[in-house]
């Protein structure tokens, strides 16, 4: 799949897709040469940058991998040299990047399509099912979740965990029928995909029952509320941020300017088919008395995508359905919208409370 493309007097640069990897191919205008870069990771992003000099004999593109942190590459055509301009800086002056290990998993899911995962963790951690684990995806609206770096993330590797990211249907990770396989009336290939990356991951060892944690946000928080009504018993605990988990009341209200244009990605629920299908899995209509994991949802008031009753009145049903005395905490914040905290210091607090969540969790007071 072609995401990109720089034109130059003697090159012709392709940024491609290929099997999920970013790839950047050089191919020159006299037909002499056809050659991919290399990279020394088995999970990345690379993506072409500001490239306005059509006589130049280099290219400049950037790179980052969950081990690595962002960098501004110049490569020469002529001598196929590369050069670093720029990495980002890590504050602290104690991480090196050889320290940390990525690594790309394949998980089966049940009708057999291999689901790709890509996971980050500290060199050192032994595969005993003890390691606590947090495991993301999104799989809606054809996104692709590209493994990058983060440096706030760091705080949970050096803590132990495991960080995995399920590039499951629903994106485009795979190219467009991954999400033509993920959305509609195939939107439950989403929900079983993570649920599967789940058990992979556990059945490997990397994790437990006792240390899985998953996280999503938005539709990936519609994703978190369908897993804990399928598969309460995977998960310790779980992150939704401003969640849409009222699918089928949000989307017979037309009143609502985003309801009609999302059609294309759920359905018509004016339609009997999919209202049958939708409610087949919403969240909230899907409730049941059972055990749930502990549970962080978080909101904002000023939401315009996904109201902040959404999310509120969904904890308030499973507080009183659910059947077990785990945590179950919402938190709204009074000023932020859909986006979550403006303000670089504020965001961080978000990320703040997460973290203490999960850790307090798993009973790590460092």
């Amino acid at each position: 799949m072609v995401e990109d493309i720089e034109i130059f007097k003697d090159y012709l640069v392709v940024n491609e897709r290929q099997n999920g990897l970013n790839t950047i191919r050089i191919i020159s205008w006299n037909g002499k040469e056809d050659y991919y870069l290399p990279f020394d990771n088995e999970t990345y992003n690379a993506y072409l940058g500001n490239n306005p000099d059509f006589e130049s004999e280099i290219l400049r593109y950037g790179y980052n991998a969950l081990t690595t942190p962002s960098s501004v590459i110049d490569y020469n055509f002529k001598t196929k040299t590369k050069e670093v301009k720029k990495e980002q800086e890590v504050l602290g002056g104690v991480f090196k990047k050889e320290n940390y290990e990525s690594k790309r998993l394949w998980a089966t899911a049940r009708d057999g399509v291999k689901i790709p995962i890509s996971i980050v963790y500290k060199k050192g951690i032994k595969l005993n099912g003890s390691n606590p684990l947090l495991q993301y995806a999104y799989g809606s609206y054809g996104a692709t979740i590209d493994p990058s770096f983060s440096s706030i993330r760091l705080s949970l590797l050096d803590r132990g965990f495991i960080y995995a990211i399920s590039h499951i249907r629903g994106g485009e990770y795979l190219g467009r029928n991954w999400y033509e396989n993920g959305k509609l009336l195939t939107k439950k290939n989403t929900f079983t995909d993570f649920i599967d990356c789940s058990k992979h991951l556990i059945s490997e060892g990397y994790t437990s029952k006792k240390h899985l944690y998953a996280y999503g946000g938005s539709a990936g928080g519609l994703l978190m509320g369908v897993i804990i009504n399928m598969n309460p018993e995977l998960y310790n605990g779980v992150l939704a941020a401003v969640p849409f988990v009222d699918v089928v009341t949000t989307m017979l209200d037309e009143s609502i300017p985003l309801t009609t244009g999302e059609y294309d990605e759920w359905g018509n629920p004016n339609e009997e088919e999919f209202y049958t299908y939708m409610k087949s899995y919403s969240p909230y209509d899907n409730i049941k008395p059972q055990n749930y994991p502990n549970m962080l949802v978080t909101t904002g008031l000023h939401d315009s995508q996904v109201q902040y009753w959404e999310p509120a009145k969904w904890v308030a049903k499973l507080r009183e359905l659910k059947t077990d005395d785990n945590k179950l905490l919402l938190h709204t914040d009074m000023d932020a919208g859909h986006g979550g905290a403006s303000g670089r210091f504020e965001s961080l607090k978000e990320v703040a409370l997460e973290y203490a969540f999960l850790l307090d969790l798993e009973g790590i007071k460092h």
